[in-house]
Formats: C-alpha cells, structure tokens, sequence
C-alpha cells in the first residue's frame, strides 16, 4: 500500500499546489487561469502514477472509482485487498494536502476569500444543481476509466509511456469537463484534502462544504461502475 500512499500523496501535492498558486493572493501564479489548473492537474497524474509504480504499485491506481472499477472486472480479486487499497489512497490524499498547506502557509492569511481557500483542497460546483453536478462527476469518471482501459489495453504502448498519456488523458477531462464541478473525477482526491481542510489551522477558512462532499463521492463511484459495466459488454476482459 506505499505506493497508493505515496502516489496520491505526491498527486495532491501537486494537483492541490497548482490551484493555490492560480487562485491564493499574491502568489506567483495568482490569476494565471482554468487552462494552467487543468494542466497542472494532468502532471500531478503524472507524476503521481510514476511515484506509485516505482514505490510499490505497478497498478498505481490513485483513485477508489479506479481500485472499484478493477475489482468489478476481475483485475482486484481481493476485498481486503482494495479496501487496504482506498484507504491508503485517503491516507496520502490527506497528507498532500497538509503539504500545500505547508508550501503556501504565508498567504492563507493573505487571502481574504474564504471559498476561494477551500478551492485548493476540494471542488464545489460552478452552478449548484445536485443532477447536473453528478451526472458530470458521473461522466467525467467514466471517461477517465475508459480511456485508462483503452491506453493500457492497446498493445502497443510501454509501462514507461503509460503515466504520460494517463496524465494527458486527465489534462483533456479538466479542459472539456472540468467546468461545471471542478471535475474531483476521484473520492479520495476530494475526500481527503477536505478532511484536511476541516482540521487544519488555517487562517478564516469558513466551512469545508459538507453539503456538497456526497457529489465527488458518489457521483466518481457510479462513473466507476458504469465504466465497468460498459467495458464488460463491449470489450470482455
């Protein structure tokens, strides 16, 4: 389970890091855009995927709809095996996220917003409509699991190649679908630094948005199972 640790570790760290730097005040990167979230975001994958490999996790999934994804195909025979699994991946989502807190601790204080804080941990919806808001995280889930099946089942591509058409395949989902949600695309990505973010000191927080928490959490679990679903119908393993 290091690997899923560190992988999602380094994942937060780096995905959390790009939006801090885009969205806290007087940062280098403050107001920079949607464009370098997104490919901060495909790099964090990456990087993340790359990490879990060499440390212990050639399957490097990073994300609960993926480990459940693999375990309704086959791929993940054993329950306490992905249970070990998402909690190892909650586990290093929480620590990356207390490492952005670290990284940018000058300028919570800085940032008057407190919305604008609890962005660099979590997603919350562009327009609030509970329907329209899963069925993206729904979707964007889906495809992200189909196009991970698709590279890594075409035959031609090298586990060296792998984490970087993993991490273009994310970048492509934050700029087509990220809009509407912020696209978590991932529980633990958006379970885990939130937790974080209710239990941190941090400067004029505000609420960690508990009302919202169920749509990365549900929304990415059912994209898993109809991506499943889907795969098993169309392309048998």
């Amino acid at each position: 389970m290091r690997g899923e640790f560190l992988g999602t570790m380094f994942l937060i760290v780096f995905g959390g890091g790009v939006v801090a730097n885009v969205v806290l005040t007087n940062t280098k990167g403050n107001g920079s855009g949607w464009i370098v979230i997104a490919t901060g975001w495909g790099f964090a994958v990456m990087i993340g995927v790359f990490v879990a490999m060499a440390t212990g996790s050639p399957q490097a999934d990073l994300n609960p709809a993926v480990t459940l994804s693999k375990w309704i195909l086959g791929i993940h025979h054993d329950i306490e095996l992905v249970v070990s699994m998402v909690a190892a991946q909650m586990a290093g989502a929480f620590v990356g996220a207390i490492g952005v807190w670290l990284a940018y601790l000058p300028h919570w204080r800085c940032t008057e917003d407190s919305a604008v804080k609890r962005a660099v941990f979590c997603t919350d919806p562009a327009v609030s409509h509970r329907t329209g808001n899963l069925l993206c995280e729904l979707i964007g889930t889906l495809v992200l699991i189909f196009g991970i099946g698709a590279i890594a089942s075409s035959g031609t591509i090298s586990d060296g190649l792998l984490p970087y058409l993993v991490g273009m395949l994310v970048w492509a989902i934050g700029l087509s679908l990220g809009g509407p949600t912020g696209y978590a695309i991932n529980p633990a990505r958006d379970l885990g630094p939130r937790l974080a973010h209710a239990v941190l000191p941090i400067h004029g927080k505000g609420d960690s948005g508990w009302q919202y928490a169920w749509v990365p959490i549900v929304g990415p679990l059912a994209g898993a199972v109809v991506a499943a679903l889907m795969w098993q119908r169309l392309l048998p393993v």
